[in-house]
């Protein structure tokens, strides 16, 4: 069994504390993914289930067994950087086969292992090739590669994306997916671009300040984040956040105002009108504003339109408070220009309610 289990994990560098008591459950096969902004502790808890950082308070534990005082070669991990690292001297092969040597296997088993390997990641034509014959993507294959062959218990990966670009990293996340598929190795993946969370992660671990914000399924985490920080971190464009009070409140429903963009009905929250109801934070996403006559709904001002080819997104500031809004459209949505007025209609089913401090109003 490779499960992966921390508890407790606490960490400081000097008075500055950049992990304040982490504890998640990762299960034998599962992709996890740490995401959050930079300096938000995800990378330095990597390296410490890794080894390359002391664990000062809690236990990260593999298979049941605590693992704080293994040294990292004896941890059954293999991880994955940002940077390739690999010898400029060495072929392919003589890199990916490098550590099985060191660790006395045969000849025949190493190429065993790096033949598996390089046939798992389609790059078998390039084991004769030197890293500076390759291309970012091929470098990046074969430092996975490297990894594939130790057969870790469980695969580390630091951001190994970010240096490659975005047609790329495209590319990679599928070839990710696929081999996580193949091999049903747990994996656990540290990045801050949410695309690369949502699209890989079977759970997803979003990071804040050093503590775990929300963990859940990347669909559970986009459609029922649990405060404002989840909500405004996964997605792009970002979700909206438009402040208003609850107003007039009865047979489920509610009104909401806008300071000066005027006045919405909305879904009750459970358990009813939200106490502190002057402090409200109406929470959509750009895919769930539809667009009406200016004098339905919000009342906004088109500031800029971006045609992406399949989308049109629309940057509006609200009337009154001059907040900023965006809207995802059909692509070839008629009728609109810069400077126009417009109304703004949210979806109901899709909006989500905030209290003062951030935190999410089920109205389920």
């Amino acid at each position: 069994m490779a499960a992966l289990t921390l508890r407790g994990i606490r960490k400081s560098f000097g008075t500055v504390e950049v992990l304040r008591s982490i504890d998640l459950d990762i299960a034998d096969g599962e992709f996890a993914v740490f995401v959050g902004p930079s300096g938000c502790g995800k990378s330095t808890l990597l390296r410490m289930i890794a080894g390359l950082e002391d664990i000062e308070h809690g236990e990260v534990a593999i298979g049941g067994e605590c693992i704080n005082a293994v040294p990292p070669a004896e941890r059954g991990i293999a991880m994955v950087f940002q940077s390739y690292a690999l010898y400029p001297h060495m072929t392919v092969a003589q890199n990916m086969g490098f550590a099985l040597k060191m660790a006395g296997q045969s000849k025949a088993e190493v190429d065993a292992a790096v033949n598996r390997a390089a046939e798992i990641l389609q790059i078998g034509p390039l084991l004769a090739r030197k890293p500076r014959e390759l291309s970012g993507g091929q470098r990046q294959r074969v430092a996975i590669g490297r990894a594939i062959v130790r057969k870790p218990k469980v695969f580390l990966f630091d951001e190994p994306l970010s240096n490659l670009d975005a047609a790329l990293r495209v590319q990679m996340r599928i070839e990710l997916s696929r081999l996580h598929k193949e091999l049903g190795a747990t994996m656990v993946y540290v990045t801050h671009d949410q695309v690369e969370a949502m699209t890989l992660g079977d759970r997803i671990a979003v990071f804040n300040a050093g503590r775990v914000e929300q963990v859940g399924a990347p669909l559970e985490l986009y459609t029922r984040p649990v405060n404002q920080f989840v909500a405004g971190f996964l997605g792009s464009p970002r979700m909206n956040f438009i402040r208003g009070q609850a107003l007039a409140a009865g047979a489920g429903r509610m009104k909401f105002e806008a300071a000066g963009a005027g006045l919405i009905e909305l879904p009750l929250p459970a358990g009813g009108r939200p106490a502190g109801a002057d402090e409200l934070v109406l929470g959509v996403r750009p895919e769930h504003l539809g667009v009406a006559r200016a004098d339905e709904g919000l009342a906004a001002r088109i500031e800029v339109l971006e045609h992406l080819g399949d989308a049109l997104i629309v940057h509006a500031s609200l009337r009154g408070s001059r907040e900023s809004v965006s809207l995802r459209l059909a692509a070839d949505h008629p009728g609109l220009a810069a400077g126009q007025d417009i109304g703004l209609v949210p979806m109901a089913a899709h909006a989500l309610l905030f209290d003062g401090s951030g935190r999410a109003l089920s109205s389920h």
